[in-house]
């Protein structure tokens, strides 16, 4: 089997709702993604023979994905008192909203998703909160 790997990275700012401790308030992240895609076999066409995909394509995918969440506050849907998140909202704040609590296991799973969808065959993404703490996702 073989195995690609790149990464990108993102600052954006998260809490954690019903957390109790530090993570419960608004904090920033330099966010790293790292993207594992497997492939059994390589190319043979004249442009990627020898290859999985080219790299230069696989780092465009990945930080299209990523730059999606660039300098903004990540919040689970509903977290935010209505008035806050129209306050923040009408102040012309970057704000995204998703479905689960962000946390490092679930910004994983999110973008192993994201990536399959975009036709890769994933092997494992690894997302850093910190240079030292790190969650994988990987099926």
């Amino acid at each position: 089997m073989y195995i690609l790997k790149t990464e990108h990275s993102f600052d954006s700012a998260h809490f954690l709702a019903g957390y109790e401790g530090k993570c419960s308030n608004i904090h920033g992240h330099r966010w790293k993604v790292e993207l594992e895609v497997m492939t059994m076999k390589l190319k043979t066409d004249k442009q990627l023979n020898g290859m999985h995909v080219d790299f230069a394509t696989l780092k465009e995918d990945l930080k299209s994905e990523v730059d999606k969440l660039d300098h903004c506050l990540i919040i689970e849907k509903d977290s935010l008192k209505k008035k806050t998140f129209e306050a923040l909202t009408e102040e012309g704040f970057k704000i995204i909203e998703i479905e689960f609590r962000p946390t490092a296991e679930n910004m994983a799973k999110y973008f192993y998703d994201v990536m399959t969808e975009c036709g890769y065959d994933v092997k494992c993404v690894t997302v850093y909160e910190t240079p030292t703490n790190c969650a994988s996702y990987c099926e």
